[in-house]
């Protein structure tokens, strides 16, 4: 089956009457927490069901239908839940002048089996085909999207290592060209010019959540863990794993059912900081210099 976008609206009327109803309209909305992004919401219908909102400016209306497009592609794999998605869209009657309405989660209480069900979905979506995803190669995505605010190229390519030297690595470096010396470019061009040293073709590719953090799952309806906030991409499934790892780490009962359901290819912890370099320069071109000297670490690591 062929990869097809979500919806899009002119307007949340538009969209409401569409999805809803005609006679559907927002009867109630209230701020809520939605992270530092974007304005979120949750909109109480005249049918008396909710949804929820995230707004932002015209000029950020990519950012949703990135998110709406990777949600979808998540929800295609049918291996673990996301929010459904309803829309994106614009109007100039909201704040910020463009949105996105997805389902509305009242989370429940965590199962008892919460992480290994977590990992073993995850595998399985690592698993999954990715043929709708990159038509033109096996690593990158149908369209570039962000990573947190920033741009994340997703240009297709048939090599892993060199996917990830072009679109992942190279762009950062360049963009955070102010942050280093002479010596410092030396050091860097080494690393990039010898990543095949040090990375590894994956078995297959994987359709990657690509900002896999705890700030980016949230426990569901049915008590397991929904995927929420992607940037996504075709690559190698460890790369999700080692971002998992970045900011203090999942339940080691996460781990070990994940490697059980698909085990990892030897020498992970040996590309795992490579993988997080991608994530600290990223965090250093949105945040600034409090990021520098981990950057600097990894480099030195590998060269």
């Amino acid at each position: 089956m062929a990869f097809s976008l979500p919806p899009h609206f002119t307007s949340i009327q538009d969209a409401l009457s569409t999805l809803f109803g005609s006679r559907t309209k927002v009867a109630h909305s209230s701020r809520v927490a939605g992270g530092d992004i974007n304005e979120a919401f949750a909109l109480t219908l005249t049918d008396g069901s909710r949804i929820f909102m995230k707004s932002n400016t015209r000029t950020n209306e990519a950012f949703f239908v990135s998110e709406a497009t990777g949600l979808h592609a998540i929800a295609q794999t049918n291996t673990i839940r996301t929010p459904r998605i309803l829309c994106s869209g614009t109007d100039e009657n909201i704040d910020g002048g463009s949105f996105l309405l997805l389902e509305y989660i009242d989370a429940k209480n965590r199962t008892s089996t919460y992480w290994e069900t977590f990992a073993r979905q995850l595998a399985a979506m690592h698993q999954a085909s990715t043929a709708d995803f990159t038509p033109l190669g096996k690593y990158g995505f149908i369209a570039d999207n962000f990573i947190g605010a920033g741009k994340q190229i997703n240009t297709q390519q048939q090599s892993w290592i060199a996917f990830f030297r072009d679109c992942r690595l190279q762009p950062q470096f360049e963009t955070a060209s102010d942050y280093f010396d002479a010596a410092d470019f030396r050091k860097i061009t080494k690393l990039l010019d010898n990543l095949d040293t040090f990375l590894t073709e994956p078995e297959y590719p994987s359709l990657l959540h690509g900002d896999l953090w705890s700030g980016n799952f949230i426990t569901g309806t049915d008590g397991k863990a929904w995927l929420i906030d992607p940037a996504v991409y075709v690559g190698h499934a460890e790369a999700d794993i080692a971002m998992t790892e970045l900011f203090g780490g999942f339940s080691p009962s996460f781990y070990e059912a994940y490697c059980k359901a698909a085990p990892m290819q030897p020498g992970y912890h040996r590309r795992r900081d490579l993988y997080n370099l991608y994530h600290l320069l990223n965090h250093l071109n949105l945040f600034g210099q409090t990021y520098l000297s981990s950057v600097k670490r990894i480099i030195d690591e590998y060269v």
